[in-house]
């Protein structure tokens, strides 16, 4: 319960919370509703029954945008090495801000050369 709402933090303007499963619960749902949020978390699947149809495709919606943020930081994590090891909050920073930099970058230079092939 705790973890959640130490993310959820007020400087985000964003109202949609996307997590997975393990964010979900009734006090949860409930905290988010009364800070003007909309729950995009995870549904888990019903013990020992099959997943409903409609929770199986509302999963999958929530998935495929998931996953376009959530690659992004394991490109940065494997390809690019990103570690945080450092003394204080500012330099941890600093690094974040450069790997972010480098990716970004990156990105530029697969699009124009994917742009210039035609």
């Amino acid at each position: 319960m705790g973890a959640l709402r130490d993310v959820v933090t007020n400087d985000n303007t964003a109202s949609d919370v996307w997590a997975d499963t393990a964010y979900r619960s009734q006090s949860n749902e409930k905290w988010l509703k009364a800070q003007g949020r909309v729950s995009r978390v995870h549904r888990r699947k019903p013990r020992g029954k099959p997943m409903p149809d409609h929770i199986r495709r509302g999963n999958a919606t929530k998935s495929k945008v998931r996953a376009r943020v959530e690659h992004v930081f394991a490109q940065q994590k494997a390809k690019m090495g990103m570690l945080i090891r450092t003394i204080g909050i500012k330099r941890a920073e600093a690094k974040i801000t450069l790997v972010n930099l480098a990716y970004n970058m990156n990105r530029l230079i697969f699009h124009e050369r994917r742009a210039a092939m035609g």
